[in-house]
């Protein structure tokens, strides 16, 4: 079976490049997330592997490196040491695994792959007395400059309901991955569903991203299970969606992937 280093390359490896959207609150303490703060064009993420086993990340116009700037090896041997990466099959990311307070961030990054783009969302909270706020929003449309056919156009929806309204009623399937340490995590299988908007719309802060990205999350973090929904509409018949669920202490369940399409028989719209 394909292991989560595996699926790592096969996702990841590229030459990525986009614009970043920066989401943050002011001085007030207000997020406005129709109106990015900050914008880092290029950013780039070049991802290379020499071998089955080892690889390069380098990266440019990165929002907290310093200088925008970082590089590292990667390697089988060391991928997922902490058991907050992820991956499926056109989708992959990374968690924090937990509610830490000794920690200045609780993160989540979350890719969703077709083709050769990669849209890619950044989410962080910060402490605030006691408690965890959605600090930072990060967005960014990838396209592999390796790549030679024309990438999907993404919807330009002003609001969540707008973006999922079309996607009522597509079939899905659906995945699961329990957090692990190292790469033989594998992803079982669930029951099939159909799309339904009020299964990711159910948090307190919605809202759509560029790239055709929309995500629901608390915008702060309850003292009871919670879920953080992320989603994409990465084409006219393909609709990702990723639930990172967390039980009552803030301790990392699970990720679930679900993916939809319209029915043979459905128009597309």
């Amino acid at each position: 079976m394909t292991d989560q280093w595996t699926l790592n390359r096969r996702n990841f490896a590229g030459h990525w490049q986009g614009c970043g959207s920066w989401f943050e609150r002011d001085g007030s303490g207000r997020l406005d997330l129709q109106h990015p703060t900050r914008r880092i064009d290029p950013t780039t993420y070049a991802i290379s592997f020499s071998d089955d086993d080892h690889g390069v990340w380098d990266g440019s116009g990165l929002a907290f490196a310093p200088g925008g700037k970082a590089t590292y090896p990667i390697s089988r041997a060391t991928y997922n040491a902490g058991g907050g990466c992820w991956q499926f099959p056109g989708a992959g990311g990374q968690s924090s695994r937990g509610l830490d307070a000794e920690r200045p961030r609780f993160g989540h990054e979350i890719n969703l792959f077709c083709g050769r783009s990669r849209s890619m969302l950044v989410l962080l909270w910060e402490p605030l007395d006691g408690g965890w706020r959605l600090q930072r929003v990060g967005a960014v449309g990838f396209r592999c400059l390796n790549g030679t056919d024309p990438e999907p156009d993404r919807p330009a929806c002003g609001t969540p309901e707008a973006l999922l309204a079309p996607v009522q009623g597509w079939s899905g399937e659906r995945q699961m991955l329990k957090p692990q340490g190292g790469v033989n995590g594998q992803a079982e299988g669930a029951a099939s569903l159909v799309f339904d908007p009020s299964q990711l719309l159910h948090n307190d802060c919605s809202a759509v991203m560029p790239d055709g990205l929309v995500f629901s999350v608390p915008s702060e973090l309850p003292s009871a299970p919670f879920s953080l929904e992320i989603g994409g509409r990465l084409g006219a018949d393909l609709f990702q969606q990723i639930s990172i669920h967390f039980d009552s202490s803030g301790q990392l369940m699970a990720w679930e992937r679900r993916w939809f399409q319209p029915d043979p028989a459905q128009k597309i719209r």
